[in-house]
């Protein structure tokens, strides 16, 4: 009963609004319908994964012609593929004729793709070749009914391909904004600025909403608590967490930090370079981690080689609304219901380091995001439990205005907050909302 109150609610408000959801954000507060409620969830598909940028996949998981892999876009299938050209492409997954999808499976390599209910055939550049039995087709049918369709709008930064359902609106590099210095970091952490992601790679699927996910400085040492005693117990974690205090505190030079258009970061950079003699010294435990630190200050100045080296590639960076550079890995945020979420973290290896650095970034991201870890399973336990508790809709505005008052803005724009702070929640939310007004 209380959530048919709550739709009826949200549909009257709608309707007050000729269309709009976004009188379900405050400055500092958010309405729990936009959490719970299905018609919310369905606007979101349409209104923002059907036309924003959404992260697709990278290059070098398509490593040679015909190499591919399936995804989705809210809820249409695409197919990220080399084609033979070595042009990295991203179709429809959808057949020309009846509009079955003609990649089934997850990953692959093939120089065709067939349309398995009635068997029209397609290469990897998406060029229609075979029409079975075309016998019963005028001449010149198959050129002109073309080859498999393409999003409107496909880009890529750095080796990261996006796409866009719209035809119309920011361009990627405008979308990207101040989020393309924070991809950086991951990139440039190999000393030959190339990386690999995946082909390994972990899911989990939970019972909750998908703006959950986010760049969050203020749940981990109540949500990890038993992960963070087992940090305290290491002489060394390689994060500073030992010196100067937790990286995640406060009291830490560690930051929230609001990058427009909905991007966000929990921007750990001066922490770790204040911590940079920690971080060496944790390197030099590992097989390679000297040579690693020769080759990145034979490639950079001292100043930028120092950065990459503390920063480790950890952006810590949510591009809304589908993609986190987070630690050691990227993942992309498939929402599949208003309370159903399926995260997918493909682990990156830097190219061009000694073997020993890409074996502590694997161990490191298994033991705190894979299936067995401490973290992941965390994060999903108490999203679910924030979906329960939302049902309750008595007084229905939630918080989020932790640290509002403190926020500053930066010189470059960006609005920045203490480690804890909710700049990320609310950034996000802002641009929920804008995409949201209909």
């Amino acid at each position: 009963m209380a959530t048919s109150i709550s739709t009826a609610r949200m549909r009257k408000a709608d309707q007050e609004q000729q269309g709009g959801f976004e009188h379900l954000y405050r400055p500092g507060k958010v309405h729990s319908a936009i959490y719970t409620s299905p018609e919310v969830f369905e606007a979101e598909i349409e209104r923002i994964f059907h036309r924003t940028w959404l992260y697709i996949g990278h290059e070098s998981e398509v490593p040679e012609p015909g190499s591919f892999q399936t995804r989705t876009m809210g809820r249409q299938p695409v197919i990220l593929v080399r084609g033979k050209s070595g042009k990295v492409n991203v179709f429809m997954n959808r057949c020309r004729h009846r509009g079955s999808v003609v990649a089934e499976t997850e990953c692959g390599k093939s120089a065709f793709f067939k349309c398995w209910w009635h068997g029209w055939i397609y290469d990897s550049d998406g060029e229609l070749v075979e029409v079975s039995r075309d016998d019963a087709y005028p001449e010149g049918f198959r050129e002109e009914i073309g080859g498999l369709s393409s999003p409107p709008r496909v880009d890529s930064y750095r080796g990261f391909v996006f796409a866009s359902l719209s035809p119309e609106g920011r361009s990627l590099t405008e979308h990207l904004g101040a989020a393309t210095k924070m991809i950086d970091y991951m990139v440039d952490a190999s000393p030959i600025q190339q990386i690999q992601v995946g082909p390994n790679v972990s899911r989990t699927k939970y019972k909750g909403n998908w703006k959950f996910i986010g760049m969050d400085g203020y749940h981990p040492e109540v949500v990890h608590a038993s992960v963070f005693q087992v940090f305290k117990q290491k002489v060394n974690t390689g994060l500073g967490s030992t010196h100067r205090g937790n990286v995640l505190s406060d009291k830490s030079s560690s930051r929230t930090r609001g990058l427009g258009n909905g991007h966000c970061m929990l921007d750990y950079r001066r922490q770790r370079r204040d911590n940079l003699d920690a971080y060496l010294e944790f390197l030099g435990t590992f097989d390679g981690g000297d040579e690693y630190v020769r080759l990145m200050h034979e490639t950079y100045d001292e100043e930028r080689a120092n950065e990459l080296i503390a920063v480790a590639g950890d952006a810590h960076v949510g591009i809304f609304p589908n993609m986190q550079i987070v630690t050691n890995h990227v993942r992309i945020l498939n929402p599949l219901a208003t309370d159903e979420t399926q995260i997918v973290m493909w682990p990156v290896k830097l190219l061009g380091v000694p073997d020993g650095i890409n074996q502590m970034r694997m161990r490191a991201h298994e033991s705190f995001y894979g299936a067995a870890s401490g973290g992941s399973p965390d994060d999903a336990e108490v999203f679910e439990r924030a979906q329960r508790g939302l049902q309750a809709n008595v007084d229905p505005w939630i918080d989020i205005s932790r640290g509002m008052q403190r926020e500053v803005v930066d010189v470059d724009g960006t609005i920045v907050g203490q480690a804890s702070d909710e700049v990320p929640q609310r950034e996000q939310m802002r641009e929920w909302a804008r995409l949201m007004a209909g």
